[in-house]
């Protein structure tokens, strides 16, 4: 089965390779993903969270309290790098928000019976019953690899500033995040890989280790020396 549809903002590609799985497996991936941008994008008026920013909600749902708590949690662990609710922005909880449900999308797949899929969204991927590999783009040159990765059962995610320029901002300062060219994390889910990513790359240098020390995680950066550092760990293919 392969599906590719574009949702909230950026093109998501689901790969199944078990023959019996439904398709309205694929059909309940690319639904949940649509009801999250429709709930928690900050750039919908009607949306949960711009209803919260604007005070028009009362008690938050069940989804959105799980979020918020993730959020919090990283902002107390990056002392303040990480975070939502930066000054002149308003609420915007994206940075968690897109791995932590393309992870519970592939949830709804092992629960229909997958067992071997890649669910890439925007670059950052989940995957089961590998190996597979999964490319680590040069932050420099788009036609360039930095490395291949060999995974089996887990996530992949960057957080860098070739696609969206100096995007990510350090709490702390109130600037954008300079200090790293792009910062890569395998973990076992795509909720911590890629929050873990995008705190890293907040954090600037000291991010790296900070991430390295993270549970289950290793990681791959390039500063803005352009030095590459990487993790023991990191599972480089070949």
């Amino acid at each position: 089965m392969l599906r590719v549809e574009h949702v909230m903002g950026f093109p998501v590609s689901l790969r199944v390779d078990d023959p019996d799985v439904p398709e309205e497996a694929a059909d309940a991936v690319f639904r949940w993903l649509r009801e999250v941008d429709a709930r928690f994008s900050p750039f919908r008026e009607d949306s949960e969270v711009s209803r919260l920013e604007r005070g028009e909600v009362a008690r938050v749902s069940a989804d959105l309290a799980e979020v918020l708590d993730l959020c919090e949690a990283y902002r107390v662990a990056t002392g303040g790098a990480f975070d939502v609710r930066l000054p002149g922005r308003g609420l915007d909880p994206c940075a968690v928000v897109k791995g932590w449900s393309v992870q519970r999308a592939a949830g709804l797949l092992r629960a229909a019976g997958a067992r071997r899929f890649c669910l890439n969204a925007g670059g950052d991927v989940v995957v089961a019953g590998g190996p597979w590999r999964v490319g680590v783009r040069h932050p420099e040159d788009a036609g360039r690899l930095c490395t291949v990765l060999r995974v089996t059962d887990g996530a992949v995610a960057t957080s860098a500033r070739y696609e969206r320029g100096d995007h990510v901002v350090d709490g702390r300062t109130g600037r954008p995040a300079t200090g790293l060219l792009a910062v890569t994390v395998v973990a076992p889910t795509l909720t911590a890989a890629d929050t873990v990513a995008t705190a890293a790359f907040a954090m600037g240098a000291e991010g790296v280790e900070w991430a390295a020390a993270r549970d289950g995680c290793e990681v791959l950066a390039v500063d803005a020396g352009r030095r590459v550092l990487r993790t023991a760990g990191l599972p480089v293919a070949g």
